[in-house]
């Protein structure tokens, strides 16, 4: 009896050698490299729009002996390479940043190009809107504090008018005197009219505001601090975004290149089962399992491109480039770096760095010279004056008249209700609440801190343990592929390794993605810290 099985193995292992050459002489006119695990490539399905996919590559699958590698499609010679000038410029958006595209040929992409991380950085420090804006409002800060400053030095005003008037009490007097029958001093009409010319200059200045002056120059400079301490915090998160972008971008990549791997595994179990068919050592139910099974990874590998084109488009608009650019990420997936310091150091490097602290001290003076503006409502106000004037009519024979006055005056308002108590008091609240924002920051900043340390550590760990992962399930689906065409293993074993093998180069992915994302983290949580 175990004659008869053995004949019975050999016989069905040498029909399904015969069909396997046969068919790979059909399908395949040119033999591949040697060392290839798998001979065959699988076509990529098409997108669901009916468009195909050129710019991803079809990666190999690796051996048992080697690791698995998610490389993005396109590797830079040098990843610190700059870009030309003429590409840097094709790349920058309309300089007009009002302009609303309203033709096709304006939306459409016409420059595809692969960028390394440290590329789309620097692009994104010079062309992020949000930056841009924080740049704006600095340079809002300082005209705010040109305009404090501008009370420290007096005022000059002029007036000057020209009028012809005709006199209501004059023309009453005429009146009268018409009736009344003298006319002796109304001989000429015209001295009912008068053409005048007047003007006057006056040089003001406040000598005591009640600490207006001080508190509103104090206050915009510290509305400069705050600013500066903006653009700071804005860049850091410029850096972040567009590094996540990017990481995000490499995930899409490599996720494409998992479920092309995949696909060509179901198509190599699809030509077997359909090979073991023929030979009569198979069913019918294990090609139409197969048949599924690459149906469900054509759909997977069909979504990961749809991801990774909005995962390219997310990047073009962190980095605020032109209508017509589409970006690819250059850079391999490998792991960013090492984080050197410990948990307890880190935190007190982000307490030391983070500007998002200063930014609710300034906040707190602000609210305090507020308080100050306010009360000096209150206070008494003395200023000197000096002016000169004159008066010309033009209609009579008399000169020029002249005059001038200098003095002091004093203002006080001793009482307006509460008014500017109350103005005040807002003002101290918003100080007091400054300083709560203060300790919830402080608090937040932890949290960042400890979450991103304890995730890249984890990730860490997990590197090691996927990429093991994947060398066993590499192994295993090569023992079961074995296994089956021998007709000692079923097809839901071969299924089953190839889905663990998906998982585990899946795993693999997104623990190194996960380890730079959460290194990225930490160095925004810390800030101030090197990328390279």
């Amino acid at each position: 009896m175990s004659i008869f099985r053995f004949y019975w193995l050999l016989s069905g292992v040498s029909s399904i050698l015969w069909l396997s050459l046969g068919t790979v002489a059909i399908a395949q006119p040119t033999a591949p490299p040697s060392g290839e695990s798998n001979p065959t490539t699988p076509t990529l399905p098409a997108s669901p729009n009916g468009e195909s996919n050129p710019t991803t590559p079809t990666p190999p699958t690796p051996s048992p002996s080697e690791e698995f590698d998610p490389y993005a499609p396109n590797k830079p010679t040098s990843p610190n390479e700059k870009l030309s000038p003429s590409t840097v410029k094709s790349l920058q958006p309309d300089s007009n940043p009002l302009s609303r595209p309203n033709q096709r040929n304006q939306v459409e992409i016409k420059t595809e190009q692969p960028i390394t991380l440290q590329q789309a950085i620097e692009l994104g420090l010079q062309n992020n809107r949000d930056l841009q804006s924080a740049k704006i409002t600095l340079e809002r800060s300082r005209a705010q504090l040109d305009e404090a400053n501008a009370a420290r030095f007096p005022t000059l005003s002029t007036r000057f008018e020209i009028n012809h008037e005709r006199s209501v009490n004059a023309d009453i007097s005429s009146q009268i005197s018409t009736f009344n029958g003298t006319t002796q001093l109304f001989q000429n009409s015209n001295n009912l009219t008068s053409t005048n010319f007047l003007g006057s200059i006056e040089i003001n200045y406040e000598v005591y505001t009640g600490g207006r002056r001080a508190a509103n120059i104090a206050k915009a400079q510290e509305q400069i601090k705050f600013s500066q301490l903006d653009i700071e915090r804005v860049t850091e998160q410029t850096r972040f975004d567009v590094a996540d972008s990017y990481y995000t971008l490499q995930n899409a990549d490599a996720q494409v290149l998992i479920a092309q791997a995949s696909v060509e595994d179901t198509t190599r179990t699809l030509r077997d089962a359909q090979l073991l068919l023929k030979a009569g050592l198979g069913t019918q139910f294990d090609v139409l399992r197969a048949e599924v099974d690459l149906s469900r990874a054509q759909q997977d590998l069909t979504q990961g491109i749809a991801n990774q084109k909005i995962a390219r488009r997310k990047l073009v608009q962190v980095i605020s480039l032109g209508e017509q650019v589409d970006l690819s990420a250059a850079d391999e997936i490998t792991e960013a770096g090492n984080w050197i310091l410990s948990l307890p150091d880190t935190i007190i490097a982000a307490y030391r760095n983070r500007v998002e602290l200063n930014q609710q001290l300034a906040q707190r003076e602000i609210s305090q010279q507020d308080a100050l503006v306010a009360l000096a409502d209150i206070k008494p106000q003395i200023s000197l004056f000096a002016n000169y004037s004159f008066l010309d009519n033009f209609d009579d024979q008399v000169g020029v008249g002249q005059g001038y006055a200098v003095g002091a005056r004093l203002s006080w308002l001793f009482f307006d209700g509460g008014r500017a108590q109350a103005r005040a008091e807002q003002a101290y609240r918003s100080s007091d609440l400054a300083e709560v924002a203060f300790a919830k920051q402080r608090e937040q900043i932890r949290d960042q801190v400890e979450e991103s340390y304890f995730n890249l550590n984890a990730n860490k760990e997990n590197i090691g343990t996927t990429r093991k992962n994947v060398q066993r399930s590499d192994e295993s689906l090569r023992l079961a592929r074995l296994r089956f065409q021998a007709g000692v293993g079923t097809q839901t074993d071969v299924i089953n390794a190839q889905r663990d093998l998906t998982t585990a180069r899946s795993q693999y992915l997104q623990a190194i993605v996960g380890y730079n994302r959460s290194l990225n983290s930490l160095k925004r949580a810390v800030s101030n810290v090197p990328l390279k």
